[in-house]
């Protein structure tokens, strides 16, 4: 419930949005101190989806985690699992293909276009521009039946397989592809125009600031951090798969604004889109032959050859839509890890909201927080407190005896 409080002189209501709200897509609670429409303080607090997904996966093999990892997010389903598989041959010392390395880059390059034209789409309809967001939508579309043209999915992809991928790009829909991204590039000057020129939608897209100081402070990653002049990718820093042969090839360069506002953010999303068509092309064109796999064979070669790998440890670091997906696996020998951890970019940037929306109008309050494309149930984590309400932490041997009588009782 809303309350007045009073201090000094002045007189403000906190109101609370969230855990369900219009303009939240997942459950997330945010407490604003408002004086008249101007908002003075923030409070955000997480918790609400929390599913567990990192004990689940310790009862699943190696190869059985990669479908848990694209659920992770919804938006990011092929990026999570990239970053697993990533990490596991980080720990076994496995070296991918060529072609494989060029697949996830032509991949990960569509989910980015996705990602970032379904943002745009509800972009506009948070400010009100429902025109725009079907517009957006028709286009995300032929993207997706690309996805279900090459992998068979179209949220969740099945791209990723340990040591490479799961399937090959057929050199007979290669033409598929190129026909998809001519006709975007031709539609984007159209999307580009109405979000960066239009004077009433830009009004709308001129709040939320983040300064480079707080993103650096905060951790931002992705857009939200290159909106603010940050230049962090990982495709174009660390290099992994075949960024680095089309970095040195063609040039390519995070795309950066200096602003920090909304504005900013959705100028580097919409440029992002037309790089990554640059990109799919380039892969395409440059696609080498040979294998997409380092071990042939099904299931069971696999586990068999990660079952010996004992006392080691991997990462896997990618460039997601939203930012910087790092997983880490520890492999002691068995048929699946002996721990696994994800993080997703949204934890980094959820954090970044109080910065952004201190000083914005309560009108401002979907756009603002809509501008870092949050996803909550991806940074779910849970906090115990006691009688008295002080924080306190559990063991990991301590959490799974608790989480075993909650499932299975005393049994």
């Amino acid at each position: 419930m809303s309350e007045v409080i009073r201090k000094g002189y002045s007189e403000f209501v906190r109101i609370p949005i969230g855990p369900i709200h219009p303009a939240l897509h997942e459950p997330y609670y945010f407490f604003f101190e408002l004086e008249g429409e101007e908002i003075k303080n923030v409070w955000i607090e997480s918790g609400g989806v929390h599913r567990g997904m990192e004990a689940l996966a310790l009862n699943r093999n190696y190869l059985q985690i990669i479908p848990i990892a694209e659920r992770i997010c919804g938006i990011c389903s092929n990026s999570h699992p990239l970053a697993y598989t990533m990490a596991v041959e980080d720990a076994a010392g496995i070296e991918v293909p060529e072609r494989a390395q060029y697949i996830r880059v032509i991949a990960q390059e569509l989910e980015r276009i996705h990602s970032h034209i379904l943002w745009a789409g509800l972009g506009a309809h948070a400010i009100g521009l429902d025109t725009a967001f079907c517009y957006l939508w028709c286009l995300r579309e032929d993207v997706l039946d690309i996805w279900e043209l090459l992998f068979g999915g179209r949220v969740t992809h099945a791209v990723n397989w340990i040591g490479g991928t799961k399937k090959d790009i057929k050199e007979e829909d290669i033409p598929k592809i190129l026909k998809m991204l001519k006709n975007l590039r031709k539609a984007l000057p159209e999307v580009v125009d109405a979000f960066l020129y239009d004077p009433t939608i830009v009004r709308r897209l001129r709040a939320g600031t983040l300064t480079k100081k707080d993103a650096l402070r905060l951790s931002a990653l992705g857009p939200t951090a290159r909106g603010s002049g940050v230049k962090k990718d990982v495709r174009w820093g660390y290099g992994p798969l075949a960024y680095g042969d089309l970095r040195d090839d063609y040039g390519y360069k995070p795309i950066i604004h200096q602003d920090g506002d909304v504005y900013a953010k959705t100028y580097v999303r919409l440029m992002e889109i037309e790089q990554s068509i640059d990109i799919m092309e380039k892969a395409l064109d440059d696609l080498p032959s040979g294998p997409y796999r380092a071990i042939e064979g099904k299931t069971p070669k696999v586990i068999a050859t990660l079952k010996k790998v004992k006392g080691a440890e991997g990462i896997g670091r990618h460039e997601a839509p939203r930012g910087e997906v790092i997983h880490y696996v520890r492999m002691e020998g068995g048929e699946g890890p002996y721990r696994w951890r994800p993080r997703a970019p949204s934890l980094n940037n959820n954090f970044t909201l109080p910065a952004m929306l201190v000083g914005c109008q309560v009108a401002d309050i979907p756009i603002v927080v809509a501008s870092i494309d949050p996803c909550f149930s991806c940074t779910d984590r849970m906090t115990f407190i006691d009688e008295n309400h002080r924080k306190f932490v559990l063991s990991y041997d301590e959490l799974i005896k608790i989480s075993r009588e909650k499932t299975w009782g005393d049994a």
